[in-house]
């Protein structure tokens, strides 16, 4: 299958999934998102594959989910949002429940939408220029999949998501629990590799099996209800629609999304975050 946004190498028993939108600093689209779905869907359908590695393209994971989406389509409503954050939410869980072990391989920076997609990893290995956050309440959005406190628990968890703390470097996100390792810029998609290889050796029943059992034993202390929960409390926020945001989105059609993005960051230049 060919994609317009993705690439999808076979690597041995190792798919590599890179987000291919390096221009837009591998921004999540809707055409991204399907095509992730579909290469999901083959990589999962396919015995040869025994893990999967996703990365982006260039000297960035991804800035997150595409605004330039809702600039255009304008969504308002509960209505128009469900199916946008539906599949917002579906995709970047696809790399939770994948049967195969998935790898995020981070590099420069990983926010929002992409932020939780590597949460969602089973692994994530960082470069030593990667920095991630959770930016979405600066501009008046909600967090569309919540899996930052089962990963980091809440109290640190608060603190990224009500600041929008968008900047955390790859050794503190290691400290606090978001990755699992932090290596050489050079030497990320080796260190990423070499793993995805390694996993790739073991029995691949083995593998899936016990994965389930520690999915399980998470998801048992109610993970996925509460996902779910978090996101029909994002649908009602995008729905009735913040004030912050409409405002953004404005200056943004207006003016481009830098211009917005710098409306955003002046707000709370003097406030001390």
């Amino acid at each position: 299958m060919t994609y317009a946004t993705i690439r999808v190498e076979l690597i041995d028993a190792v798919a590599r999934i890179t987000l291919d939108r390096p221009g837009r600093t591998n921004a999540i689209s809707a055409a991204m998102l399907d095509e992730l779905a579909r290469a999901m869907d083959e990589i999962e359908a396919d015995d040869a594959v025994r893990a999967v590695i996703v990365r982006g393209a260039g000297t960035a994971f991804s800035s997150g989910f595409d605004l330039k989406d809702q600039m255009e389509l304008r969504p308002t409503g509960v209505t128009q949002w469900r199916p946008i954050l539906r599949k917002d939410f579906d995709v970047p869980m696809r790399f939770w429940h994948c049967r195969k072990p998935t790898i995020a391989a981070v590099r420069g920076p990983c926010l929002a939408g992409a932020c939780e997609l590597a949460l969602a990893c089973d692994i994530t290995i960082a470069s030593e220029d990667a920095f991630f956050g959770e930016p979405e309440l600066k501009f008046g959005a909600g967090i569309v999949v919540m899996i930052l406190p089962w990963i980091v628990g809440p109290k640190v968890a608060k603190e990224i998501i009500l600041t929008g703390e968008d900047r955390i470097g790859a050794h503190r996100a290691y400290e606090i629990g978001m990755v699992n390792r932090v290596v050489p810029n050079d030497d990320l998609d080796a260190q990423a590799l070499r793993m995805a290889r390694h996993i790739a050796t073991i029995d691949p029943n083995l593998v899936k099996e016990t994965k389930r059992a520690i999915n399980r034993a998470i998801e048992a202390r109610g993970m996925i209800d509460a996902l779910e929960a978090a996101l029909e409390i994002d649908l009602q926020i995008e729905g009735a629609g913040s004030p912050d945001k409409k405002q953004f989105m404005d200056i943004a059609r207006a003016e481009g999304l830098k211009a917005a993005l710098a409306w955003r960051d002046a707000r709370f230049a003097g406030a001390g975050s």
